[in-house]
C-alpha cells in the first residue's frame, strides 16, 4: 500500500506512537550483536601484524620514537632545560622526561626533536647562529637535523645542524652547533659524539605512512589492506556464531582519495567493500571513529605522531571530526549492513574533557540524525578515573545511543599476580557489577566495544583459556547492545579471534 493512500488518523497515530515509545523500542528492536574488531586494518597497529613496518629503512627512528642522548665527553645526557622554552644541556646523570627528545621524520636519515613542553629543538637564529635551544613552536629549516650513526655501531650517532655542523657538548652547560671534525672519528674524546638509547615507540598509521614515504606508502598500504581482511573473513565470521563487526577507521578516509601527508588513499575502497561483503553475508557493520584528527588519547592506535594528545584542543578540530562522522553516515546510510556508527574510541581524560566531549557527542549525534534515523550512535566511555555514567545526561532524550565500555583484564598492575580462578571471579563478580552500573532502564543501550580472552597468567592451559573465554561470554552476553572481540587476526594466537575458533579454545556456534 502507498503512504498516500493511508488513512490520516492511522499516519498520526503512528507517529505519535513512535515519539512517545521511542525509548522503549530502541531497546526491544535493537538485536544484540556478537561482533569482532577488524583491528589493525584500516587503523595500523604494528603489533598486530608487525610485518608491515619491514621494509622501511632505519625503521627504529619513526616518528614519535623517544631518543636519549649521553654524550661521551661529558657523561652526561642532553636535556631540554625547564622541560622546554630555554637551552639545550648536557649535565644530567639519568634520563627521564626532559632528558627525552620525540622524533619527528622528515627522512631516513633528517628529523625534527621534540621535547617535553612540545617546542622544538633549532639553532638560535636570533643569537650566534650556534647556540642550540628549545623555543620554537612549530620546526622550520632551523629546526631541522641529520642523524648520523656510526657504521659499526648505531648506537653512537652525530646530529647535524642545519648550518652544516655537528651538535657537540663543549661543557655540561653550553650545547652548541659549531663542531666541523670528521666523521672518522668516534672516540670518547670526540664532544660530537652522543651514545643513544629508545625510550619508546610508536608504530600506528602515521608511522608506517611516514616510514615509507611518499613513493612505497601508497603500494604498500593497498596491499595491506586488499589482503589483510579479504571476503572469506566475512564468510567466515557468519558461519561462527557471530553476527555482525566494529571496523575501526581513522579520520583521513573521508579525504580519500587524497588525504593529507602522509596518509595515502585507497582505505575507502577497502571499507566500501567490507560493506558490500557484510550485506552479502549477512552482518552488521559498526563504523568506529578509532583515530580523531590530532589523536584523541596520543596512542598510536589513534594514529598519534609522537604520542601526544591534541584532539579537542580547537573548536575547527571537533568540527572536523563531526565532518568525518557525517561523511560515513552519508555514505552508508542506505546500505542494509550499517547498523551503528561509533563518534569516536577511547577518548582519553584529561585531554578529552567533559565540557568537550559534550560538545562534540551532542554534534556527532546529529551528523548520524541528518542522514539515518535507524542507526545506532554509539559513545564511548572515557578512559581514565572517570564515571562510567556521566554520558547518561547527555544520552537522555536520544533515540537508538549506547555507552561503550572496554573491560580487559589486563594494562594495569591490579591483574599481574592474579591466578586463573581469581581472573574468572573478577569476571563473575567485579564486571558483572560495572556492567550493572551502566546498564539501567530506560538509559542508553550498553556495549562490551573490545574485550580479549588474554590475560597476565603465565603457563595457563588450554582448558584454563577456554573457562576465562566462557566466563566473559556469560557476562557481555548481559549487555544490551552487544559484544565485540578484539580482534579477528592478530600474530598474537590469543588476540586472533579467528585462532581461537579455529583451535578450539572459543566457540560460539
Amino acid at each position: 500500500m502507498a503512504f498516500n493512500s493511508w488513512p490520516l488518523s492511522i499516519v498520526l497515530l503512528s507517529c505519535v506512537l513512535s515519539i512517545s515509545l521511542g525509548r522503549k523500542m530502541t531497546a526491544q528492536t535493537s538485536t544484540r550483536v556478537k561482533a569482532v574488531n577488524l583491528g589493525g586494518w584500516l587503523v595500523t597497529e604494528g603489533w598486530i601484524k608487525p610485518s608491515l613496518f619491514d621494509g622501511i629503512p632505519n625503521k627504529d627512528f619513526l616518528d614519535g620514537t623517544g631518543l636519549r642522548f649521553k654524550s661521551v665527553t661529558t657523561g652526561k645526557y642532553l636535556s631540554a632545560e625547564k622541560g622546554g622554552g630555554s637551552i639545550i644541556v648536557a649535565n644530567r646523570t639519568s634520563a627521564s622526561s626532559w632528558e627525552t627528545f620525540k622524533l619527528w621524520r622528515i627522512s631516513e636519515t633528517t628529523f625534527n626533536f621534540r621535547v617535553y613542553g612540545k617546542q622544538f629543538v633549532g639553532i638560535d637564529v636570533k643569537g650566534h647562529g650556534k647556540d642550540v635551544v628549545a623555543v620554537a613552536s612549530a620546526p622550520g629549516v632551523s629546526e631541522t637535523f641529520d642523524i648520523i650513526r656510526k657504521p659499526d655501531d648505531s648506537s653512537r650517532v652525530r646530529i647535524k645542524a642545519p648550518n652544516g655542523f655537528f651538535l657537540q657538548a663543549k661543557t655540561e652547560e653550553l650545547v652548541t652547533a659549531d663542531y666541523a671534525g670528521s666523521n672518522s672519528g668516534w672516540g670518547d674524546d670526540d664532544p660530537s659524539v652522543f651514545v643513544i638509547t629508545i625510550s619508546g615507540t610508536l608504530q600506528g598509521e602515521f608511522q608506517v605512512t611516514n616510514g615509507y614515504g611518499p613513493k612505497l606508502a601508497p603500494q604498500v598500504m593497498r596491499e595491506h589492506w586488499s589482503t589483510f581482511i579479504v571476503e572469506e573473513d566475512f564468510d567466515f565470521i557468519s558461519k561462527n556464531g557471530l553476527n555482525a563487526v566494529r571496523i575501526p577507521v581513522g579520520w583521513w578516509i573521508s579525504s580519500d582519495p587524497n588525504p593529507p601527508p602522509p596518509y595515502v588513499g585507497g582505505s575507502l575502497q577497502a571499507l566500501d567493500n567490507a560493506f558490500l561483503w557484510s550485506q552479502k553475508y549477512g552482518l552488521k557493520v559498526i563504523i568506529d571513529l578509532h583515530a580523531a584528527p590530532g589523536s584523541q588519547n596520543g596512542w598510536e592506535h589513534s594514529a598519534s605522531r609522537d604520542g601526544s594528545q591534541e584532539w579537542g584542543q580547537t573548536d575547527a578540530n571537533i568540527q572536523q571530526t563531526v565532518d568525518v562522522i557525517e561523511f560515513l553516515t552519508a555514505r552508508y546510510a542506505k546500505s542494509p549492513s550499517l547498523y551503528a556508527v561509533e563518534l569516536i574510541n577511547e577518548p582519553l581524560s584529561p585531554g578529552a574533557s567533559l565540557h568537550n566531549m559534550t560538545t562534540f557527542y551532542k554534534a556527532g549525534y546529529a551528523a548520524v540524525r541528518k542522514h539515518s534515523s535507524t542507526a545506532f550512535v554509539v559513545f564511548s566511555n572515557r578512559l581514565g578515573p572517570m564515571k562510567p555514567t556521566e554520558f547518561f545526561p547527555i544520552a537522555s532524550g536520544l533515540m537508538r545511543v549506547v555507552i561503550d565500555v572496554h573491560y580487559y583484564n589486563l594494562f594495569v598492575s591490579a591483574f599481574d599476580n592474579l591466578t586463573v580462578q581469581q581472573n574468572i571471579d573478577f569476571i563473575h563478580t567485579n564486571r558483572t557489577q560495572d556492567l550493572n552500573t551502566v546498564t539501567i532502564s530506560n538509559g542508553p543501550l550498553t556495549f562490551v566495544g573490545e574485550w580479549v580472552a588474554e590475560w597476565n597468567v603465565k603457563d595457563a592451559t588450554k582448558e584454563d583459556y577456554q573457562r576465562f573465554a566462557k566466563a566473559q561470554l556469560e557476562v557481555w552476553g548481559r549487555a544490551t547492545f552487544g559484544w565485540a572481540y578484539w580482534t579477528l587476526r592478530n600474530v598474537n594466537n590469543h588476540w586472533s579471534l579467528e585462532w581461537m575458533i579455529k583451535n578450539g579454545y572459543i566457540k560460539l556456534t
